[in-house]
């Protein structure tokens, strides 16, 4: 599978480090892969998004510009992305944050209560790992079991407190059934 995968929202959701765990999966697959953050100045509040390109051949370009995989947790990047998505592509919407119901018929549209998920299990702020989890089980980009090794192998030790809550917070992504 080639993908082409694009998140965004605002800075602070944890959309860059949700990029890096995916990015990992692919080292771990064996793939050739690419990771390219993108962030207003202002970061934390402001724009970012994330291009991930994940291949069996060598990637000429690290930038998303036709994604099909699309995950939008604000309106105006749902607004933004939404006409780029390739025909047949997935939409990923955290149900939470985004209320606008899916403007193309051409694409797949899944939602997923993420931050409010989130915030009931305990796990304020992992939204991204729960919308992660969600991912990987409706795209098949790479497994269960190699996404958690990949956030094993992301959260730095700084934050080593924090890895159970991550891997929870994939399990119940994986497990929603929506």
């Amino acid at each position: 599978m080639n993908v082409q995968m694009l998140l965004a929202g605002f800075g602070g959701q944890g959309i860059l480090f949700m990029g890096k765990v995916a990015a990992a999966t692919a080292m771990i697959d064996g793939k050739h892969v690419s990771w390219l953050p993108s962030y207003g100045p202002e970061m934390r509040g402001g724009t970012a998004n994330c291009s991930v390109c994940i291949d069996e051949r060598e990637i000429g370009c690290p930038i998303v510009l036709a994604p099909n995989l699309f995950v939008a947790f604000n309106r105006p990047s749902f607004e933004k992305f939404i006409s780029a998505v390739q025909p047949d592509g997935t939409v990923f919407v955290d149900s939470s944050l985004v209320d606008l119901p899916c403007p193309r018929e051409d694409v797949h549209f899944c939602t997923i209560p993420a931050t409010v998920m989130a915030q009931q299990n305990g796990l304020n702020g992992l939204a991204n790992m729960l919308m992660l989890g969600y991912l990987t089980k409706v795209s098949g980009f790479t497994s269960i079991q190699t996404l958690f090794q990949a956030v094993n192998d992301t959260v730095p030790s700084s934050k080593v407190q924090m890895l159970k809550k991550n891997l929870k917070a994939v399990a119940l992504g994986y497990e929603f059934t929506g």
